[in-house]
């Protein structure tokens, strides 16, 4: 089978359960992988292959037709974990060296489950301090670059995950995200990114108390997230925010024929987007458009002031914790972390947890009306093209302007 490292997580468990390909092959062929993509890179900051190999060989006995034990849906699939999500006696550095030696003590809820259905964790995956940022990289993991192209970034929070995907060094990913860290690495890398909706999927406390902070699927094809995500929904008992019943999304997806769908590209033109991306964005709309969907633009208005004033509100207490964490040990955290946590704290100046919450309050009510009338709005991921693999220049990156790095003009990418 060639590529079998690009091979989709659903084709392997119908190959598997044929006894055409076995979950011992299929990781031979990711590890495989891996060697030879990671020293350009560098999506993983830890690797389990010896407990991996172990666990695809205990897949591969409940895949054979003697086997009194059913295989589980992820039953052998290779999944890279997030640097973020704890693993009971696994490292839990969250891409600090304030953390170097932190061991997490229990596993987070929705790796628990995704490792209850057979899935092999062989590798975690990089991400910027504290996974504040939407490029990928750290003091205590160095650069992680786009395969695509070694000159940008894979994005971030959820980089790492990202990269290891499209250079085919996993099948499945983990992926956590508050303001596009999911979503943000998937556009830039050519994946499918899901952000599931609040309480579908459990999360660890006190980080599911926050209703934007969500984990997901990250995958290479929709079958995979579907399958991923209905494995990951439900209530969970550590999670009490989780919701009940499970949701789950259906396994065949129906045409767009008759779907109501609504485009804003700029949100009233206060949001900066390359024009490669405004281009793309109105084919993805013509594209709807000619498979049967009624697509209009839409006059949607979200102002720019107020998303940094609710966002900075959002994020000020944590980079309270930054500072704190931080003090007489600035030298181990990177620039942009402390400069964020500084540009944050002064956009937050004088802010109540009521104004923030009104803030909120007023911009989801915008989408909302729109969404009255629309079954689904389409647009940007991100208004940029890509930023710069590694650039250090904190008051550029921290501010995730669309055009705040210069898109190298050449790359190579990662055979």
């Amino acid at each position: 089978m060639s590529e079998l490292h690009y091979l989709s997580a659903t084709d392997a468990i119908a190959a598997f359960k044929k006894r055409t390909l076995s979950p011992v092959e299929l990781l031979d062929a990711v590890i495989e992988r891996a060697k030879e993509v990671e020293p350009s890179i560098n999506a993983f900051y830890d690797t389990h292959y010896d407990a991996a190999y172990e666990a695809a060989r205990q897949s591969e006995a409940r895949y054979a037709p003697n086997s009194t034990v059913s295989p589980g849906p992820l039953d052998g699939i290779p999944t890279a974990v997030k640097g973020e999500e704890p693993i009971a006696n696994q490292s839990w550095t969250l891409g600090s060296l304030l953390l170097e030696h932190e061991v997490a003590q229990f596993t987070s809820p929705w790796i628990d489950r995704l490792q209850q259905a057979g899935a092999i964790v062989h590798a975690r995956t990089t991400l910027p301090e504290f996974a504040m940022s939407y490029f990928c990289h750290s003091k205590i993991d160095g650069v992680t670059r786009n395969p695509w192209n070694l000159g940008f970034t894979p994005g971030g929070s959820s980089g790492g995950a990202a990269a290891a995907l499209a250079a085919g060094s996993t099948t499945l990913a983990s992926g956590s995200d508050v303001a596009g860290s999911i979503r943000v690495p998937a556009s830039f890398c050519g994946l499918v990114g899901f952000k599931p909706p609040y309480g579908r999927v459990p999360m660890w406390a006190p980080f599911n108390l926050d209703t934007y902070c969500h984990v997901g699927p990250m995958t290479r094809t929709v079958a995979d997230a579907i399958l991923m995500q209905n494995v990951a929904a439900g209530p969970h008992p550590d999670d009490a925010i989780s919701l009940r019943p499970t949701y789950v999304l259906p396994e065949q997806t129906e045409d767009v024929r008759g779907m109501h769908i609504a485009v804003s590209i700029d949100f009233g033109g206060s949001w900066p987007i390359d024009e490669e991306i405004r281009v793309n964005t109105l084919a993805v709309a013509d594209a709807l458009r000619s498979a049967g969907a009624i697509v209009e633009l839409v006059d949607l208005v979200i102002p720019r002031a107020d998303v940094i004033r609710a966002s900075a509100i959002h994020f000020a207490p944590f980079m309270v914790w930054v500072n704190e964490q931080s003090k007489g040990k600035e030298e181990l955290v990177n620039d942009y972390l402390l400069h964020a946590a500084k540009l944050i704290l002064a956009r937050a100046e004088g802010a109540t947890a009521r104004e923030g919450a009104e803030l909120e309050v007023a911009i989801s009510s915008r989408i909302s009306q729109v969404l009255r009338h629309y079954d689904a709005l389409l647009c940007p991921t991100l208004g940029s093209r890509g930023f710069v693999a590694g650039d250090l220049a904190p008051a550029r990156v921290a501010l995730c302007h669309p055009r705040a790095c210069a898109a190298p003009s050449t790359g190579e990418r990662a055979n």
